[in-house]
């Protein structure tokens, strides 16, 4: 069987981000985009988010034409505040504390760079934990699993055992909302 020809480039490597496009059958190719993801001074989070999916959607395309290209960015906010991914053991565990028991926003910005311009979707979830102990926030952090995750955990693997309350986009908060990127794709007249 022949491989399908891609329909677009990913601005990511996420595997999380690929098996996703996957699962809808949206054939395509990864270029990282490689972007300073500062939060900037007073920005608001689903700002950040909407900018950085751009930013990645757009420099990816600058420098590879050929194809459309689909970028996300993911981000959790918890009290206004932007949880990213932990740089270190002490900041993951303190992001899990922080979470642990309360609700918080998932927030995951998709944007398609196409010869037409960018266009942008916001995906918004809540998702609230359950009270984790000090043990099982180390035993999880020791798993290797939220060290490269925004809010310092994965809702698609182990950190699942944690997520009391989900409401929105299950695979926005994995990292691309599937209905906003089918949107997406469906605006700009990309057919799989």
């Amino acid at each position: 069987m022949q491989p399908a020809v891609p329909l677009l480039t990913l601005a990511s490597v996420s595997p999380r981000r690929r098996e996703l496009l996957m699962q809808i059958g949206v054939p395509h190719v990864v270029s990282a985009a490689d972007l300073d993801e500062t939060l900037q001074a007073g920005e608001p989070p689903a700002d950040y988010v909407v900018r950085l999916a751009c930013a990645k959607a757009c420099a990816v395309r600058a420098r590879a034409a050929a194809l459309p290209v689909l970028a996300a960015d993911t981000t959790v906010v918890v009290d206004g505040s932007v949880l990213g991914k932990p740089r270190d053991r002490a900041e993951g565990l303190a992001m899990l504390a922080r979470l642990s028991g309360r609700a918080h926003q998932v927030l995951t910005a998709v944007a398609l760079a196409t010869g037409s311009g960018v266009a942008f979707r916001l995906s918004a979830s809540e998702v609230r934990l359950r009270a984790l102990t000090g043990e099982e926030c180390i035993a999880y952090w020791e798993s290797g699993e939220p060290r490269d995750k925004a809010g310092g955990y994965a809702i698609q693997g182990r950190g699942a055992l944690f997520i009391e309350y989900l409401s929105g986009s299950y695979s926005g908060v994995v990292g691309l909302p599937l209905f906003e990127t089918g949107a997406l794709l469906a605006a700009a007249g990309l057919r799989w």
